[in-house]
């Protein structure tokens, strides 16, 4: 049996469909996906080349608007922040900052700075990225070391509602997203690094380093 690759805890067998199996943990409420099952970094960075990230899409803009004025809400002009997993065509550092915001990228496979990932920032975006964590104990520490107290955490994810809408749910088909969040494994993600949570839409959350 499968150790949960957040916590640790003994994993249960979830779901399984023709490309693989999925595991659940009982104790923080992550669903993974068989770590057999990962691709290697040359077939991830194939999946990703085949996104259109493009800064001048309107209704790309539109998307990641969903968290940039929530989390614009709470900031003030001239704060530091790091898009963390930017991908090819990074727009929202870019939306940031023509709302006044001075923005770092990172991403391990189109700006892999490792030299951003050495400081702490007022506010971390983090957008259709925690799902490809596939270590996410490793990837959460890693990401919260970035927040002083006080900063803010921006993500966006789609959360696993029930057992019976997992199994034929689209998002779980991108081969390269491997771990899934439920409200309550955020709320363990918050009791773990010290984050308070705050679900702002379907998808996209706002933490807060305490």
């Amino acid at each position: 049996m499968l150790c949960c690759p957040l916590c640790t805890h003994r994993a249960e067998r979830y779901v399984e469909d023709r490309r693989r199996a999925y595991f659940h943990c009982p104790c923080c409420d992550l669903v993974f996906a068989d770590p057999a099952s990962h691709l290697e970094a040359a077939g991830q960075k194939e999946e990703y080349d085949r996104h259109e990230n493009d800064p001048a899409d309107c209704r790309y803009r539109r998307f990641l608007n969903r968290l940039a004025a929530p989390l614009l809400d709470r900031l003030s002009p001239g704060m530091q922040g790091l898009d963390y997993g930017c991908g090819p065509g990074p727009t929202l550092s870019l939306m940031l900052e023509e709302a006044g915001m001075s923005m770092t990228d990172f991403d391990p496979f189109y700006r892999p700075n490792t030299d951003a990932l050495n400081r702490q920032y007022d506010f971390v975006t983090c957008t259709e990225v925690v799902e490809h964590f596939s270590r996410p104990a490793h990837d959460w520490g890693q990401l919260t070391a970035l927040l002083r107290p006080g900063s803010w955490l921006g993500i966006m994810t789609k959360l696993v509602i029930s057992r019976e809408r997992f199994a034929d749910w689209h998002y779980k088909a991108d081969p390269t997203h491997v771990v899934f969040y439920s409200p309550a494994t955020f709320t363990w993600l918050g009791m773990q690094f010290g984050l308070t949570v705050e679900r702002v839409d379907r998808d996209v959350l706002i933490l807060q380093k305490t």
